[in-house]
């Protein structure tokens, strides 16, 4: 099991590098594409539309295995990389961009139903939390290499990096990963759009679970998106600083991840989401104060995203246990639902960037989170009463 989980965590850190690095380059892919600094922002928007395609590749992924759609999903990042490659232009950047989104929708539901498979719900939480030290990784390790290669190569070398090692993790996995037992995968299950919602909708719990998501993936997207541009306007740092800074949020995510492994299987995973959300509130709330030295803005940007990934993680090793008939469709629909969240917070956030600075950002990610904890409450309070 550790060398399976080492494997895919491995093949994470690759998608998460290529899904998140456009964050705090932004600036940077502007310039060198010579489009606005908007352009870009919707860029990050696309990329995260393709979660909503999860509704379809969730039943599918139930159905003809998960170490398959696992494979797909790495193949499709490398198209998007390689494309970028060789064409420098932004409809290439955007495709690429578009197809590392989609790449992650499809490879993270099918690996959390893997090791679901595997696990057992009483250490799940351990296992999860060892499989996203691949999302601290990409900020802890690969957001500061692409930063360095930018800063000697161009806007160019990350393409080409993440292509590179795209092809090596598809043939790693597809020689070394086995299949998931047979009895994993249903042979009655719905196909499609509208039975992946009936799915779905016939469900309380889930359908409120999927209100959780986008509230809570709306209030951490209005701050990422903008992180970037905060440090480089108030600080005025370089981008060189900015993707080690970086590291800052990468050690954050990976505390979180390591607090998980520890504690959360022996306290409850209830319990830690709602302690989680409370301090998200506090956090995203005490943000502008933090705009009077760059030490206090880390400080700032590593409470935040320790705290996310921390209620994230837990959340996810709730949500196996939602559907477990059809877990693939039910992470899915979570991943489509936070989705749209992060498609709004990409949206929002450069607005209110540019409308009322950090403070505006704030406040709408107080208010959201807020509202993620009122649903995840009742959500829990609902799942403990069901038999």
């Amino acid at each position: 099991m550790p060398w399976k989980i080492g494997l895919i965590t491995a093949s994470r850190l690759v998608l998460n590098t290529a899904r998140r690095f456009a964050y705090p380059f932004a600036p940077v892919l502007s310039r060198g594409l010579g489009v606005p600094l908007t352009a870009i922002t919707s860029l990050i928007a696309v990329n995260q539309a393709t979660t909503i395609f999860g509704l379809l590749i969730g039943p599918i992924t139930d159905r003809l295995g998960y170490r398959r759609m696992m494979l797909a999903g790495l193949g499709v990042l490398t198209l998007g990389m390689t494309t970028a490659s060789f064409f420098p232009v932004y409809g290439a950047v955007f495709l690429a961009l578009a197809l590392a989104g989609l790449g992650k929708t499809m490879f993270d539901p099918a690996m959390q139903s893997y090791i679901s498979e595997l696990v057992p719900f009483e250490r799940r939480a351990r296992a999860m939390g060892i499989l996203e030290f691949a999302w601290a990784g990409s900020t802890l390790i690969g957001i500061p290499l692409i930063a360095i290669l930018i800063d000697r190569l161009g806007w160019r070398a990350p393409f080409f990096l993440l292509s590179g090692i795209g092809v090596l993790s598809l043939l790693t996995l597809s020689l070394f990963l086995p299949k998931e037992p047979e009895h994993a995968r249903p042979r009655q299950l719905a196909w499609g759009f509208w039975q992946t919602f009936q799915v779905l909708l016939k469900n309380r719990i889930a359908l409120a679970t999927l209100g959780f998501s986008f509230c809570f993936s709306l209030a951490n997207e209005t701050i990422f998106v903008i992180y970037g541009a905060w440090l480089e306007h108030t600080f005025q740092v370089s981008i060189l600083t900015i993707g080690i800074s970086t590291t800052v949020i990468g050690i954050a995510e990976l505390t979180g991840e390591l607090l998980t492994t520890m504690i959360s299987d022996k306290l409850g995973v209830e319990r830690v989401i709602l302690g989680g959300l409370f301090l998200c509130v506090l956090s995203y709330g005490l943000l502008p104060w933090c705009s009077h030295s760059f030490s206090l803005a880390l400080g700032g940007l590593f409470l935040i995203f320790f705290i996310v990934e921390f209620t994230v993680i837990n959340f996810l090793s709730l949500s196996t246990e939602l559907l477990p008939g059809a877990r693939a469709t039910m992470i899915s629909g979570l991943f489509a639902a936070g989705g749209l969240g992060r498609i709004t917070g990409s949206l929002l956030g450069g607005a209110a960037w540019l409308w009322g600075g950090i403070a505006a950002n704030s406040t709408i990610s107080v208010i959201t989170c807020s509202l993620a904890f009122g649903i995840i409450a009742w959500v829990i309070r609902q799942w403990k009463r069901t038999p």
